[in-house]
């Protein structure tokens, strides 16, 4: 028996659990394969300080196999590099680094390629420039899921690619597999749509099998700022990573470790987790043993520790965040709200939520949810995600909204919430859910309530308009006859009749003129709303404008009040003529 046992490859792990990185189904795998490679892409332009120029092709070979190719203008990758980046899983630059990025496990792209290096047998192509002046390399290869290595089938200078990449660097990656090709939800169209609403600042362009095109055009034109990175927090390690840290530490004494292992440890602070621990600052690192290490533990765990620094985060952003949903999401009311960070388990996070209403949006459907982690859309496993538990606690109710009991609001809602971190505590090694931490659903349900109060006062506000309107709809139906009448009894003139009648109706229901900012009070040139980039208001009476901007404004220039009694006096019955005595 002994004589039977040998080492098993993390790939040939992979590769009979494959269900465990998101290829469960045909359709399932199509989906994750074009979300492994977009989120290596946006991750490269990024880091790079280079606007995203994405292209996406999804080719039908046969009734069950696909060619899917993802291309972009990113720095190119190296070509030492290319085997261990597609041909070997668990290998990375992110996994080490508390850092905000959409990868984490340097496990995606590789798969992707086993999958379909198992299903067609066909080896991964990969076309890659990284200057205007090397051409373009075109690399072929498979994975050796026995030795978790790359085994290069053909590789040659291309020169002929170089025309794939007008700006002189990007890379182009195929991968032929078995798949099967739907429309809809949880498809590769919605994948795009709502990658295209949390990266605002890239153009996406999607070639789907029925040659199909469709075209997601870039919503800003700035880059994200870019994340720094940070060293890990002493509250977020557990005994054994701080025995592994003082084993492989270069530094030879505590005070000198927790100052260059740590982040926010300062002397003073180092100082108080030795005396704590019945150490001291200077006691040399090879002196500590198993019971001094748990005492150091227990230390830090009772000393105040300033929260980790934010600027590992780079959350999306109000703005940002208002224009991805008013580009893709056809409502007239908008809004976002933005938590102000902090820490799960010693890791910096922020939750972000933005809800649109109204418009076109269908109003007898359960609200929809969009789930994103670190900028990417999470498309499966909603029911186990703490988002969408999150918002299904929100009291809707309280803001005008019907909801039945353990279930989302119904009417015409679409509710996106972000969580930005360093390391996003995902339910499996797929990615689609977020772990239920009471930090987590916490932030979430505050956002989700900042954002539901503006949209309660707003819908409250509007009900009122809307009863004024009604009000005074059915006054202008009787005013001609009643200044006739009055003209008969008393002799009175029925136009000067009608004309007070008029004005005193139009004074009585002057909240029906109204224009609301994003607090829902009256304003008469914008107010807050053309100031303030939380909340849009959109008429969405009549097609919309290319040329509107963020506020559904052409040219920016401040909304104009209605004239309802201009319209009043067309609805009304026709104004009598004044009596010629």
């Amino acid at each position: 028996m002994a004589s039977r046992q040998r080492e098993i490859s993390v790939s040939e792990f992979f590769a009979k659990n494959r269900h465990l990185l998101g290829f469960d189904n045909p359709r399932k795998a199509m989906l994750t394969t074009v979300k492994e490679a977009v989120d290596n892409a946006l991750d490269a332009c990024e880091e790079a300080n280079i606007l995203p120029d994405l292209h996406v092709e999804v080719l039908q070979l046969g009734e069950t196999r696909f060619r899917i190719t993802i291309r972009d203008n990113g720095p190119g990758i190296v070509r030492k590099q290319i085997e261990n980046i597609f041909g070997k899983l668990l290998y990375g630059s992110k996994f080490h680094r508390l850092k905000m990025s959409r990868g984490q496990q340097g496990i995606g792209i590789s798969a992707a390629g086993m999958y379909g290096l198992m299903t067609t047998g066909q080896p991964v192509v990969i076309v890659t420039k990284t200057s205007k002046r090397k051409p373009s390399h075109e690399v072929v290869l498979k994975m050796d899921t026995s030795k978790n290595r790359a085994d290069v089938v053909s590789e040659t200078e291309k020169a002929s690619a170089d025309e794939l990449f007008p700006n002189g660097s990007g890379t182009q990656v195929s991968i032929e597999l078995e798949g099967r090709y739907l429309k809809g939800r949880q498809s590769i169209g919605e994948y795009l749509e709502q990658t295209a609403i949390a990266n605002p600042h890239a153009s996406i362009t999607y070639l789907s099998p029925g040659n199909e095109r469709s075209d997601f055009p870039r919503g800003v034109q700035e880059l994200p700022p870019e994340p720094s990175e940070i060293k890990p927090h002493p509250k977020g390690i557990e005994l054994g990573t701080l025995i592994q840290m003082l084993e492989r530490t270069s530094s030879t004494q505590l005070g000198a470790f927790f100052k260059n292992e740590f982040c926010r440890v300062g002397p003073n602070v180092a100082k108080e987790i030795c005396r704590r621990a019945e150490l001291t600052d200077r006691t040399w690192i090879k002196q500590v043993e198993h019971q001094d290490a748990e005492k150091l533990y227990e230390a830090i765990q009772q000393v105040k520790i300033m929260s980790p620094p934010t600027n590992c985060l780079v959350p999306i952003g109000s703005k940002a965040l208002l224009a991805g949903l008013l580009k893709e999401v056809e409502a007239e009311f908008f809004t976002a709200s933005c938590r102000p960070p902090t820490v799960y388990r010693g890791n910096p996070f922020q939750i972000e939520v933005g809800i649109a209403y109204g418009g076109s949006l269908p109003g007898d459907e359960l609200a929809r949810v969009l789930r994103f982690a670190n900028r990417v859309p999470l498309l499966y496993q909603q029911s186990a995600c703490c988002s969408f538990k999150a918002a299904m606690e929100a009291s809707w109710k309280n803001y005008g909204l019907t909801q039945s009991r353990s279930s989302l609001p119904s009417g015409p809602l679409v509710i996106m919430i972000h969580m930005a971190s360093v390391w996003v505590p995902f339910t499996s090694e797929s990615k689609e859910a977020i772990a239920d931490y009471d930090e987590i659903r916490k932030e979430m349900k505050l956002a989700l309530q900042e954002c539901g109060r503006k949209l309660g006062t707003y819908l409250r506000r509007r009900m009122r308009m809307k009863r004024e309107s009604q009000r005074r709809d059915v006054f202008a139906r009787y005013i001609g006859e009643i200044s006739r009448s009055c003209e008969a009894i008393t002799g009175t003139e029925a136009g000067l009749v009608y004309d007070a009648l008029l004005r005193r109706a139009e004074s009585k229901t002057a909240e029906a003129d109204n224009v609301l900012d994003d607090e829902g009070r009256v304003v008469d040139d914008g107010g807050a709303l053309a100031r303030d980039g939380d909340v849009v208001i959109r008429d969405v009476s009549g097609p919309m404008d290319p040329d509107e901007d963020l506020f559904g404004n052409s040219d920016a220039s401040p909304p104009k009040k209605k004239n309802a009694a201009r319209a009043l006096k067309k609805r009304a019955v026709s104004k009598p003529r004044k009596s010629g005595k």
